[in-house]
């Protein structure tokens, strides 16, 4: 990433796909490389510092945690682990990124390093974790999920007198998100409301809401990553398969190169004057007709190429004079007719 594109376009939001396995996590940073992904996210929760006993499960898909503090438990990672993730993904090319969850996840990658922060959508209201990521000099991501525009607006004002580098994700934490919900209109209103990059958190386990977003002038996208269709997690109907994944950069890189270069449509259609004569259709003579003959209705046709006298002439050539003959079916030259 340069200076002037501090946030990866394509983010691939691995979160808790690899279900607590070190080995997985590494897998997705090789398989979101391959299908062409500008940086590997995950999510940093350490249980003691982020949950309870009496946090509710989202979806208790689990049957191996009995509560969910016991899975984020068992969802850590050590800071060793974490430092090598951040490794890996730097060996792929990859900008590395995770969510904290807690300042003590907060602290945690602050050794290890990050490219970006993110903020989830559930930490928006814990200004303490927040407001250490907008001090910190980094480029500050900001999923809006569950926020309305009073907490975007404290957002964005925060950020500005911290003098962070902002992007705000226009996202609907539903889980998947279908697509009445997912709000591309609001992420248009961002940009012209805050003047901040801006982009889509998608969880609607489709490509589509990511490239029309792109289409729009989205500078970011992010999308949650499954091996599978058929992966544990609670997060599989929501997330794409990493030959979706791979789609998806094929797409923003196409629809990026046509956003950069508009077109101007008479030089266009200028440069494409050789396909439009294999195209287009000239005036063409039904019947033979002499030389001297005075042209009427009827006697020329449209037909291809358009190499002749071009059909679109052919209501005002009535009345004009043919200076030598024409066979039936040859194209009319401007050579043909009297001055």
């Amino acid at each position: 990433m340069d200076a002037s594109q501090p946030f990866p376009p394509v983010i691939a939001e691995v979160a808790q796909a690899h279900d607590g396995s070190l080995g997985t996590a590494h897998a997705f940073v090789d398989a979101v490389a391959d299908a062409g992904a500008d940086a590997v996210k995950f999510q940093t929760h350490i249980a003691r510092a982020e949950s309870s006993s009496e946090e509710p499960w989202r979806v208790h898909f689990s049957p191996q945690d009995a509560t969910r503090w016991e899975y984020w438990r068992r969802m850590e990672f050590t800071e060793e682990q974490w430092a090598g993730l951040k490794r890996h993904a730097a060996e792929r090319g990859l900008a590395f990124m995770s969510s904290p969850f807690s300042i003590e996840a907060f602290d945690l990658l602050s050794r290890v390093g990050v490219a970006v922060w993110k903020a989830a959508s559930g930490e928006v209201d814990a200004p303490e974790l927040l407001d250490r990521m907008l001090a910190s000099g980094l480029p500050v991501l900001v999923s809006t999920g569950m926020s309305g525009w009073a907490e975007i607006d404290a957002v964005a004002d925060r950020a500005r007198r911290a003098g962070a580098t902002l992007a705000l994700l226009q996202c609907t934490s539903r889980y998947p998100t279908p697509p009445e919900e997912v709000g591309l209109n609001v992420m248009t209103e961002m940009r012209s409301r805050y003047g901040v990059t801006v982009g889509l958190s998608d969880h609607s386990g489709t490509i589509f809401p990511s490239l029309a977003a792109v289409a729009l002038g989205a500078d970011v996208v992010e999308v949650h990553v499954t091996m599978s269709r058929r992966a544990f997690g609670p997060d599989v109907s929501s997330s794409v398969t990493l030959e979706e994944l791979a789609e998806l950069c094929r797409g923003v890189a196409f629809l990026r190169a046509a956003r950069a270069a508009p077109v101007d449509k008479d030089a266009l259609a200028d440069a494409l004057a050789p396909t439009r004569a294999v195209f287009g259709k000239s005036a063409a003579a039904v019947r033979p007709l002499s030389a001297g003959h005075r042209l009427v209705p009827g006697d020329l046709a449209p037909r291809k190429p358009g190499t002749g006298v071009p059909a679109a002439r052919i209501p005002s050539l009535t009345g004009r004079t043919l200076r030598r003959a024409v066979d039936e079916g040859r194209l009319l030259r401007e050579g043909d007719l009297a001055p």
